[in-house]
Formats: C-alpha cells, sequence, structure tokens
C-alpha cells in the first residue's frame, strides 16, 4: 500500500499550487445547471474521504463489512460548500488527505483482502478501495483542473 500512498501524496503535491492559484470567485461557478462548482467538488473529494476513512479503519477491524451508500448530492448541497472560503475547501482537502495517505500506508498486509459489501454491492477489498479512492480523487480534480498534465498522463495509462 506504500505505492497507492505516495500516488495520493504526489497527486497532492502536484495538485494544490494550481487549486490555490483558482480565485474564490472562480471556484464558485457552476458551469451548467445541476453541475458542481470546483468548489462543490472538492467538498466532495473531502465527503469522500470522510467516508473511505470509515471504510479504512472499520474494515481493518472486520473481515467482512456492510456500507450503505452515501448520497453524494445531498452531503455536497447540505454542507453549502459553495458558500465557503476556497482556500479552506482545500486546505481542509489537503489536510485530511494527508491524513488518509498515512492511513493507506499504514493497512495492515493481514488486512488487505478483508471485504465490504457496500448497498449490496461486493464484495470489494480493503486494498480496491484504497487503490480506487486514489483513482476516484484524480478523475474529479482532472475536471477541476483540465490543464494538468500529470492527470491527462495518468488517465493514458489506465485507459
Amino acid at each position: 500500500m506504500k505505492h497507492t500512498a505516495t500516488q495520493l501524496l504526489n497527486t497532492m503535491q502536484q495538485a494544490l499550487p494550481m487549486l490555490r492559484m483558482i480565485s474564490d470567485t472562480d471556484a464558485s461557478v457552476k458551469t451548467a445547471p445541476g453541475k458542481w462548482s470546483h468548489k462543490e467538488i472538492i467538498g466532495h473529494l473531502i465527503d469522500s474521504a470522510c467516508n473511505n476513512q470509515q471504510k479504512f479503519v472499520r474494515t481493518i477491524i472486520k473481515a467482512e463489512h456492510d456500507f450503505l451508500p452515501y448520497a453524494q448530492d445531498e452531503w455536497v448541497a447540505l454542507q453549502r460548500y459553495n458558500e465557503a472560503p476556497w482556500q479552506n475547501i482545500v486546505n481542509l482537502w489537503e489536510s485530511y488527505n494527508l491524513h488518509l495517505a498515512h492511513v493507506i500506508r499504514h493497512l495492515p498486509e493481514e488486512a488487505l483482502q478483508h471485504t465490504i459489501f457496500i448497498d449490496g454491492k461486493g464484495p470489494f477489498t480493503l486494498e480496491f478501495i484504497a487503490q480506487d479512492y486514489v483513482a476516484h480523487l484524480k478523475h474529479h480534480l482532472k475536471a477541476v483542473l483540465p490543464q494538468a498534465e500529470f492527470l491527462s498522463n495518468y488517465f493514458k495509462n489506465i485507459y
């Protein structure tokens, strides 16, 4: 899992300067009705971090676990990310992911094949959930940072 944790840290290191250059006003713009702004996308990634932290820790403790899905649109709307300061959102995203990289790096080898079900779907191994977390993060970052070459190269390599 060290490789997955390193991927997460490298992605953050490359994305953060670009995210910090986006103005609060620009981060609040929705490109179309029903689409998320940059603030809401990064807010969604904070929610994803929160939900995945639960999966990581609970799945280490118990070899098989059932999780409810989370209603991502409702979470984003209820937390009103678009009304929060952009730099606060970016800082929270950074802090949460630094912690998750630490957690992922230290996932016990014996727990990596523990499984979870999400809303009756699965089983998914803890190892897959950790790797998928990083892929999910990169997918959404690409929407905020379409010019980011390091994200373009990533997707060329996996598809």
